[in-house]
């Protein structure tokens, strides 16, 4: 308790909390690898910009469905009802594989799904969390959850880079995989069942809203609020930055590694430095970067870091540079500005958190990638067609150009942050009665 700087009565929910994200991390990264590496080996990395496009447009349309629910029902309930759903997605996905559907199907398919496990469970989970922890106590104790989803992230890597090697030697296939996941979201569910089954969230006031308006609500409160209207450009900014640094990086490694298990290895190799990265970043530096910088300075560490990020990636086009460009970049997005993001939204009252969580946690995600391949995807046919064989230098010059105005909306952010805190729209919570209150009132 004194080592994590816990509370009494917090045990409980940071364990529970703690291993469901833990659960989904693991069988999220286990699929990401698994499908990437089919994909990449089996259809080409130039057509994965495609699958980001398609994927971008099922997020929309699935966090639209989700934005309708998360505010308007209990938020444990819909953790039950996102378990059972993805469970039932696996075993759906292994009797495609069960059944020899074609190659670039399953393995579409497959990376689909794993996206929705990396974006959908995590939107009603650090919602629900939320609502168990006032803004000072998500301050102290999410970097803490955030690091046992990480730790999930390691055994997930570890399993993928050696699934292969194992099942073959029990004449099995790595579709089990698929099997095994559903079996991690069945436990899940039965956690959460169990775990959570004595907590009483407060009770808010729903408005039941026609479905365009419900879907616009989230950009209509963050566009009203300075702040939080700086940090969705930086936000959409930095994302694409993300995806163009990532495609890079598979095309490159594609061209390198050609068949599965070879490329499983480097990218499972790849993605446990990167999980340490973001493990050690995440347990050391990072709620000491926040308290030390104030949470307004800390959503400088991503622009910055994408701005670096792409000039490494320019002065340096091989794998290496690739896979620097990747970790500078992703590193401090996943554990300092993530971890902001998340303390800021805070201060969002309750009823409308989950529309404005989803807005920047989900829509924007998919706005940058579709933007990402749109014109990653429009500069390499162009190039090709004209016989120019160096687009990476023009895509990557266009990743600079987001970093620099990533950078710049921060900036803005910050003047404006402290006047924003006193808008009308981001009152204090009504706190209920509950032992959290006694706790804040010790302090």
């Amino acid at each position: 308790m004194r080592v994590w700087n816990l509370r009494s009565g917090e045990l409980n929910l940071v364990l529970v909390l703690g291993f469901a994200l833990l659960g989904n991390s693991l069988a999220q990264k286990i699929a990401e690898i698994e499908s990437i590496s089919r994909f990449i080996t089996d259809v080409g990395a130039p057509q994965f910009l495609l699958l980001l496009l398609v994927n971008s447009m099922i997020s929309i349309v699935m966090t639209g469905t989700h934005t309708l629910l998360v505010d308007r029902f209990n938020r444990i309930q819909l953790l039950h009802f996102t378990c059972f759903g993805l469970g039932l997605a696996f075993i759906f996905l292994r009797c495609l594989f069960a059944l020899n559907a074609p190659a670039w199907l399953n393995n579409s398919l497959f990376y689909l799904l794993s996206e929705q496990q990396f974006i959908f469970f995590p939107l009603t989970f650090w919602v629900l969390a939320n609502d168990l922890f006032d803004p000072r106590q998500a301050q102290r104790l999410f970097p803490l959850i955030s690091t046992l989803g990480l730790f999930g992230n390691l055994i997930g890597i570890f399993i993928a880079a050696f699934s292969q090697d194992l099942l073959q030697r029990v004449n099995s296939d790595s579709a089990e995989l698929l099997s095994f996941n559903a079996l991690i979201y069945l436990i899940l569910y039965l956690v959460f069942l169990f775990g959570l089954q004595n907590v009483q969230l407060r009770k808010t006031q729903m408005q039941v809203q026609p479905f365009k308006e419900t879907l616009l609500e989230g950009w209509g409160f963050v566009k009203s609020i300075p702040a939080f209207r700086y940090l969705t450009i930086s936000i959409l900014a930095v994302v694409v930055c993300e995806n163009i640094f990532d495609f890079h990086l598979l095309f490159i490694s594609g061209t390198i590694f050609t068949d599965q298990n070879s490329y499983q290895k480097f990218f499972s190799a790849f993605v446990l430095v990167r999980v340490i990265g973001y493990l050690a970043f995440e347990s050391v530096f990072t709620r000491f970067l926040i308290n030390k910088f104030d949470l307004k300075n800390a959503f400088l560490f991503s622009p910055v870091a994408a701005v670096g990020a792409a000039l490494v990636a320019i002065t340096n086009p091989g794998l290496w540079g690739g896979v620097v460009a990747v970790l500078l970049h992703n590193i401090p997005l996943y554990t300092v500005d993530k971890t902001s993001r998340r303390s800021f939204q805070a201060f969002v009252p309750e009823e409308r958190r989950g529309r404005v969580s989803l807005f920047l946690d989900s829509y924007l995600v998919a706005a940058g990638a579709i933007i990402t391949a749109l014109v990653v995807g429009g500069i390499i046919i162009i190039s090709q067609s004209l016989g120019i064989m160096d687009y990476f230098y023009m895509y990557m010059v266009f990743g600079v150009i987001v970093a620099l105005i990533a950078l710049f909306a921060i900036l803005k952010m910050r003047s404006v942050y402290d006047a924003s805190l006193f808008n009308w729209r981001l009152k204090r919570r009504q706190r209920s009665k509950s032992i959290f209150d006694k706790l804040d009132s010790q302090e």
